[in-house]
């Protein structure tokens, strides 16, 4: 019996429409715009000001979007998995949530906490639901309304972050999908890029909260040297093991952490620029969802059976690439 291939057969995305940008930051922190966009390479970035709405509200419209855009009808959808680390509670999945606030009466879903890799990671795990031949359709979503757990006075992050959201549907093909994926961890790297509290090892309580312990805290360098070496390493050991060369690969799409981390891998890669995806300059680092933001930039340039390379580094650590084979015009 043939392998069924899962197949991405298309993108839908959210940004809240409410922008930080580089001048409003310089009247909230010590930076203004050339710093920013020197070390970064971010402009602007789409905050989710509303109090009242959530890392699922985003969802909810990336994936009302792809259901339209790929004429899906909800109630086909079998299963829903969302890479957040913003869920909107602690319990129950935010992927159920979304389920709810979209009609996907036949859908169970879960959530995949894997930081940055959290796309890629639950891309993973989606496909091999189709492989299996278990599943039809699934709806993978990256997700994060980063604004809620970061420190606007500590400007080594505030800088960087945005929100937004991105969906993808999988379905079975017999010709072009996700071919291969190298995907690596080592939890050693929670000691670098972490939240301190709110977990079961620190609770919620007036003294985490006081100390402010409930935004992100990142050691830059020691991220930026994991990242790049992590990525770049799983991208040519990718290439590697399916025998192909860096001129079968159409696009390489990096997570979108740094400008800096970017051009690197690129360099490191020696592969051409112009072939890279690159929209930090527009939303920041959205966490879980700068893969399927570029996957819809970059939508009308992709051609059926472009090799495109994903690739993402997060906190855990967790990092990996993946080889797809792109399913449509």
């Amino acid at each position: 019996m043939t392998i069924k291939k899962a197949a991405i057969r298309g993108v839908g995305t959210y940004l809240p429409p409410d922008l930080l940008t580089n001048q409003d930051l310089e009247k909230m922190v010590d930076t203004n715009d050339e710093w920013i966009v020197s070390r970064t390479g971010v402009s602007q970035r789409h905050i989710l000001k509303d109090p009242k709405k959530a890392t699922s509200d985003m969802a909810e419209q990336a994936v009302k979007q792809l259901l339209e855009k790929t004429n899906t009808n909800p109630d086909d959808i079998e299963l829903i998995i969302c890479g957040t680390v913003t869920g909107d509670m602690i319990f129950p999945d935010t992927a159920n949530t979304i389920a709810d606030k979209c009609g996907l009466k036949n859908a169970y879903g879960f959530d995949i906490n894997a930081a940055c890799s959290g796309f890629l990671y639950s891309l993973q795990v989606g496909a091999k639901f189709i492989e299996s031949g278990t599943h039809k359709k699934i709806i993978i979503i990256g997700a994060d309304k980063m604004s809620s757990i970061i420190d606007y006075k500590d400007r080594a992050t505030c800088i960087i972050f945005g929100d937004a959201a991105g969906a993808v549907l999988l379905e079975p093909s017999e010709t072009h999908g996700i071919e291969d994926a190298i995907l690596k961890s080592d939890g050693s790297g929670r000691h670098y890029l972490h939240m301190k509290a709110g977990g079961s090892l620190k609770p919620a309580s007036i003294e985490t909260v006081t100390n402010g312990e409930h935004y992100v805290f990142q050691d830059g360098r020691y991220v930026f040297k994991n990242a790049v070496a992590g990525m770049t390493t799983t991208v040519k050991e990718l290439i590697a093991k399916n025998n192909l060369s860096k001129k079968d690969i159409s696009w390489i799409v990096p997570h979108q952490a740094n400008k800096r981390i970017i051009d690197s891998v690129s360099n490191m890669l020696d592969f051409p620029p112009e072939k890279v995806m690159n929209n930090i300059h527009k939303y920041g680092n959205t966490t879980a969802a700068t893969l399927p933001l570029c996957l819809a930039d970059y939508e009308n340039q992709l051609k059926k059976g472009d090799k495109i390379i994903l690739t993402a580094f997060g906190g855990g650590f967790t990092w990996g690439s993946m080889l797809v084979s792109w399913a449509y015009d």
